[in-house]
């Protein structure tokens, strides 16, 4: 099995991608959103790349969710931190989410065969899943205004650490090296990592310290948010027309 890590979404091409299983990640705080509120009962999230398609596609029931440049978009009824989608507003609801950077990750991996939505959160749980799908994986860094962000970066170089220890052997490209030897570095000192780089001091200026903490924990859930005609669903559950 071979193993990619993209440093941000302008580096990605969907053809590059077609057949592999894509493993998108946007830390702070598109997929971290992701899995938090599948694990709080959503039972499917649909990434879109426009407000207008949010919008569009907006029925009896669903939730509108996302931001622009860190802030919650008019209208919608939530934004982009994590305690948002937890508890009772959620459950049971689906949600349509546009974001700056990670559902347009998402749409960039149309063409893979697989899309599995990674954070810190459930890192361990989306390495088991691609192993068990067997193909070559790609690592999507979302990053932020198409530059690269630390934060995606050290969650791809623990994913690239958990496929090698729990497969035993993996070819890894150069980038998904140093990713791995940079989470390696911080591995113990994750949250200060995520404090520290630049997304983390534009959202504490913006009074998200609490996301960026919470962000930073890893395994908490296990759930794998995967795409299914267009829907993120947890793993294993078959997506609803």
């Amino acid at each position: 099995m071979q193993i990619e890590v993209i440093a941000s979404v302008i580096e990605a091409r969907s053809e590059d991608l077609a057949g592999k299983t894509v493993l998108v990640i946007d830390v702070l705080r598109a997929t971290s959103n992701m899995v938090t509120g599948l694990a709080h009962g959503c039972p499917g999230i649909v990434p879109v790349e426009t407000v207008q398609q949010a919008k569009s596609l907006h029925a009896p029931g669903d939730l509108l969710g996302g931001e622009r440049n860190c802030r919650k978009l008019a209208g919608f009824d939530l934004g982009n931190s994590p305690f948002e989608y937890m508890g009772e507003e959620v459950a049971g609801k689906r949600i349509l989410m546009t974001t700056t950077n990670g559902t347009r990750a998402i749409q960039k991996a149309q063409r893979a065969q697989t899309v599995i939505a990674c954070s810190l959160l459930n890192v361990t749980a989306c390495a088991e899943a691609a192993l068990a799908i067997g193909r070559d994986v790609t690592v999507l860094c979302s990053g932020t205004q198409d530059v690269f962000s630390l934060e995606d970066g050290l969650c791809a170089g623990m994913l690239v650490e958990e496929l090698q220890r729990l497969s035993g052997g993996v070819e890894i490209g150069d980038f998904g090296l140093a990713m791995q030897a940079c989470y390696l570095q911080n591995r113990n000192r994750l949250t200060e990592a995520l404090l520290t780089c630049s997304n983390g001091n534009r959202l504490i200026r913006l009074g998200f310290k609490p996301d960026i903490e919470y962000c930073a924990r890893t395994n908490v859930y296990d759930v794998v948010p995967v795409l299914r005609d267009g829907m993120l669903v947890p793993a294993g559950v078959a997506a609803k027309p």
